[in-house]
């Protein structure tokens, strides 16, 4: 398995942060929230569950653009060979 170099950058973190904690997102807001800050400073992958669902958040029109951020993130961490 290649070395993942990306990692979630500290404002998204910190604003991923922020959302695990507002009682009114998302399980899937904050889902992808947890998966940003388990990828902050260091070099964890996607799992292929988590990149479902944020191919799926990117594809829908129903998610806010901070939702899709979180999830444009984890797909640029995934593992290319998946």
């Amino acid at each position: 398995m290649a070395i993942n170099k990306k990692q979630s950058s500290p404002k998204l973190a910190s604003q991923a942060a922020k959302a695990l904690q507002n009682e009114n997102s998302s399980e899937i807001k904050k889902k992808l929230a947890a998966s940003v800050i388990a990828q902050a400073r260091t070099s964890k992958q996607t799992g292929a569950e988590m990149e479902t669902i944020a191919s799926d958040v990117m594809k829908s029109s129903k998610y806010s653009e901070e939702t899709k951020s979180y999830a444009a993130s984890l797909l640029s961490q995934s593992n290319k060979s998946r």
